[in-house]
């Protein structure tokens, strides 16, 4: 919970890739709040009322996971309406002609973007998800410590950029409002 609320604040993408990671964490837990109580948040260095706070957050992410019927996959509510609002601003940043380099960035991971959708299972997702997902990806297997292929290095290093342009242009239109016209 501390941590999502301060990835919320200063970066969208690192904040929506953490909360696929708790989704991913309550799975391997089993939707169990005692074990993720005992085996998991018992292991922070928070105090009593912290440790609290954080196991009625994941208490109350677990009751919406049943709720929304993706206990064993997908993603909450929630999680979608982000990626939701990320995409729409993406789209609002392509048709605008006032942000030239961010649509230079796209062309640029385009080719990545069309590559991985073509092998992906989901043709039907939207690109910004595509990036996401790719980025989920190299972070899961980088955490089973699994060789990642210089190509797919590289391409997940364009699709950062740009995704965290994205993020950049999120955090600015929350704080100022973008002018699209």
């Amino acid at each position: 919970m501390f941590v999502a609320q301060e990835l919320r604040k200063k970066n969208i993408a690192e904040y929506l890739l953490y909360m696929w990671q708790v989704e991913d964490t309550i799975r391997a837990f089993d939707c169990s709040l005692s074990r993720i109580r005992r085996e998991y948040v018992e292991r922070f260095d928070y105090t009593e009322e912290q440790k609290e706070e954080e196991v009625d957050w994941f208490g109350n992410l677990i009751r919406m996971m049943n709720q929304e019927g993706c206990r064993e996959q997908g993603h909450l509510q929630i999680n979608k309406v982000t990626m939701q609002t990320l995409t729409d601003l993406h789209d609002q940043l392509l048709a605008s002609t006032k942000f030239p380099f961010y649509n230079a960035e796209y062309y640029k991971v385009l080719p990545f973007i069309v590559e991985l959708r073509n092998r992906g299972a989901n043709k039907e997702e939207n690109e910004i998800e595509t990036c996401f997902n790719s980025l989920y990806g190299v972070m899961l297997l980088r955490l089973q410590k699994k060789d990642i292929t210089p190509d797919t290095a590289h391409a997940v290093k364009e699709i950062s950029t740009f995704i965290g342009m994205l993020s950049d242009y999120y955090k600015k239109d929350k704080e100022e409002g973008l002018k699209f016209e």
